[in-house]
């Protein structure tokens, strides 16, 4: 457990219990005694731009997610893809209040910045399942290009729009399974940059997606050789 997260582990516990939490002080300087309250805004300021961005560019990459789950409901067939489908949607509804939560209470905004700009300076332009190409008064064909990667681009969320049955089921596990992949490469991006998901917080959530995403794609996986 590293440093601070072991301050705020400490800094949960306080209330309920005596021992002082202490703070080591620089290099040559005495440790010193800290409150509770101190010990969770600690914890709370160390994050850094990357973290940031990461929860922002999440955030729509879960809501798409859960745009999908709901076309599930209306045109899926299988009622094990659905099952499997409500449990990803609640899981990831509540994944993004925890995230806009974390931002808010950071004083972060909750939208992407920079014209959608992604992760290691690449522009994902665009928006989950809609097509703004269009120009003239003449719509063009939903665009390829997704949002971020790992999730579906305008021309793909279209095609499942239309689907029906079990052709539905069998894109919506092909574009999950696509999706969770983006996800946990989002998070290996995350923790390859220098101090990124040091906040505990973060560093839990990270965790959970690898978890939780792993163990979905492999069920998704097994669902679509049975299709």
């Amino acid at each position: 457990m590293s440093y601070l997260a072991g301050l705020f582990a400490l800094a949960l516990i306080a209330p309920q219990s005596t021992p002082p939490i202490f703070q080591p002080g620089a290099p040559g300087a005495p440790s010193r005694v800290i409150s509770a309250g101190e010990a969770l805004e600690l914890a709370r300021t160390t994050y850094t731009a990357d973290d940031v961005r990461f929860m922002q560019h999440m955030i729509a990459h879960h809501a798409q997610a859960v745009e999908m789950v709901a076309l599930l409901e209306a045109h899926g067939a299988d009622p094990r893809v659905k099952l499997l489908g409500r449990r990803i949607a609640l899981s990831q509804d509540a994944e993004i209040v925890l995230m806009r939560d974390w931002l808010t209470s950071r004083g972060q905004s909750t939208e992407m910045q920079g014209g959608h700009a992604g992760h290691g300076g690449m522009d994902h332009s665009g928006h989950a399942g809609m097509d703004h190409s269009a120009h003239a008064g003449h719509a063009a064909a939903p665009s390829e290009t997704p949002l971020m990667p790992g999730m579906l681009s305008p021309a793909q969320m279209a095609r499942l729009a239309a689907s029906r049955g079990g052709d539905f089921d069998r894109l919506f596990l092909q574009g999950m399974v696509q999706h969770h992949q983006g996800a946990l490469d989002m998070v290996a991006e995350l923790l390859a940059l220098p101090d990124a998901a040091q906040d505990t917080l973060l560093s839990d959530f990270t965790n959970s997606v690898v978890a939780d995403q792993s163990a979905e794609i492999l069920r998704m996986q097994s669902l679509l050789s049975e299709l």
